[in-house]
């Protein structure tokens, strides 16, 4: 007698892998429920939240009922829904497995597809911000960044993106070293100040440019990725020849490099405006 189909068994069908599988609707529209409150990044009531998740409140009610008793959900004071001690649990998880450094390499990839232009990926370094990963563009920059090169936080603008976001006295212990590092000088007071007044415009964009600095002929836009604490964990930069990078903020190339930026952020556990739990 033929033995019975197992599940084993149908995985292991090709044709089974090409097929669209059937899911089971009514936990398709809790995930709509969950995507909604994660969309939102805000505690919804009720008719907030089926609002969002595009559905009436009374279909709505039942799922949300199951998901406080699992954990998935919990509810604020005031009986709005939030995010419980399971899916904080979940996301933990999954943040403990995620590499920033290897999440990114598609972003970059895509970028310079996209834009034609070079790509630089730097992280928070023990001497400062250190390209890390360089996705060149067909037609690659004669310049003397590599992965290793550590950038000054006051004339390269991958630099100044973390130094925006560094806490003062963070900053001005890495400030002292700055002349050591590529396109590095010594600063004065006066220096200072409008180095301040630049970091502030950085945060107000999101984002820096530099034109024709510190290479001449090369231009450079870099924005921030922002990790779970709100912290800079990486940052993004297209390098291109000056008369062929747009680097203002409306054009295409920043408009694209900030979208990738933002992915990241998210897939990190960054949620603009929120307010981290005091340690």
């Amino acid at each position: 007698m033929p033995r019975a189909s197992t599940p084993a068994d149908l995985n292991e069908a090709p044709e089974a892998a090409d097929k669209p599988q059937r899911g089971i609707q009514a936990l398709d529209a809790t995930g709509d429920l969950l995507a909604a409150l994660v969309a939102a990044g805000t505690p919804l009531s009720l008719r907030d939240l089926a609002a969002a998740a595009g559905m009436p409140s009374a279909k709505a009610f039942p799922h949300l009922v199951s998901l406080l008793k699992t954990g998935l959900l919990a509810r604020d004071e005031a009986g709005r829904y939030e995010a419980g001690p399971l899916s904080l649990e979940l996301g933990l998880l999954g943040l403990a497995r995620l590499s920033p450094v290897r999440e990114a390499d598609a972003e970059l990839v895509d970028l310079a597809t996209t834009t034609g232009m070079s790509v630089a990926l730097a992280v928070p370094g023990p001497l400062g911000p250190t390209v890390v990963r360089l996705e060149e563009s067909p037609r690659p920059l004669h310049v003397s960044l590599r992965p290793g090169t550590v950038m000054s936080l006051v004339n390269t603008a991958i630099g100044r993106v973390f130094a925006a976001w560094l806490d003062d006295d963070v900053r001005a212990a890495l400030m002292a070293q700055d002349a050591l590092r590529l396109a590095g000088v010594e600063t004065s007071p006066s220096d200072d100040a409008r180095h301040t007044e630049r970091l502030a415009t950085i945060r107000a964009h999101g984002l820096d440019t530099a034109l024709d600095k510190p290479i001449p002929g090369i231009s450079t836009v870099a924005a921030p990725v922002f990790d779970h604490t709100g912290s800079v964990c990486l940052v993004l930069a297209l390098m291109g020849p000056s008369g062929h990078l747009d680097v203002t903020r409306e054009g295409s190339s920043a408009q694209r490099l900030m979208a990738a930026a933002e992915r990241l952020s998210r897939r990190f556990g960054y949620v603009p405006g929120a307010a981290m739990p005091p340690l």
